[in-house]
């Protein structure tokens, strides 16, 4: 696993909520111009944010009819909880 491209597509404000908020919409997902209007950002910015996070392997796409349907990928979050577990000391 790549933990410093996931962490830093995460670091940034409106990726970490659109990830929270795929969570939330599991399994569904939901497409591009939903994930922006539910957020509150444009949606051209969207996909340059969407991008960085399907690089990263924390969302996945799938074309549905006309439409483009993004899920997160929850496994890859949870690889990244077990890499943090394995590297951080468990004392202080």
């Amino acid at each position: 696993m790549k933990a410093m491209e996931v962490m830093s597509a995460l670091s940034q404000p409106t990726r970490l909520k659109v990830f929270e908020l795929l969570i939330t919409k599991l399994p569904e997902g939901m497409a591009a111009g939903e994930i922006a209007e539910a957020i509150g950002t444009i949606p051209s910015a969207m996909s340059a944010h969407l991008a960085i996070l399907s690089r990263a392997g924390l969302v996945k796409s799938k074309k549905v009819g006309r439409s483009v349907v993004y899920r997160a990928d929850v496994a890859k979050a949870r690889q990244l909880i077990e890499f943090l577990e394995r590297v951080l000391p468990t004392q202080p």
